[in-house]
């Protein structure tokens, strides 16, 4: 990843699209924003970039299929996480 305007803004048009398929792909009903959803998607790219790297994966030919799948993988994750902390802060824990 560069750190180039270009380079900024490429990561979050492929972190939007990382987070949109990532909702896509998980089951079940997700009630986050949009920006959730790009922050999210922004993180498994990241994340995604490097596990690929050490996965020695990070660059192939033509399109990087499994930098994808793992970046959409990581933000599967990510949103579970996400509804899950969410959801234990709106409990109360008294009687």
């Amino acid at each position: 990843m560069e750190f180039t305007i270009g380079g900024i803004i490429g990561t979050i048009i492929f972190g939007a699209v990382i987070g949109i398929l990532a909702r896509l792909f998980k089951p079940g009903k997700q009630n986050i924003s949009i920006l959730a959803t790009v922050i999210i998607g922004i993180i498994g790219a990241v994340v995604g970039y490097f596990l690929a790297a050490l996965l020695g994966v990070e660059s192939t030919g033509g399109l990087d299929w499994i930098r994808w799948i793992i970046s959409i993988v990581v933000a599967i994750i990510g949103i579970g996480i996400y509804l899950g902390m969410r959801g234990s802060r709106g409990r109360s824990g008294g009687v």
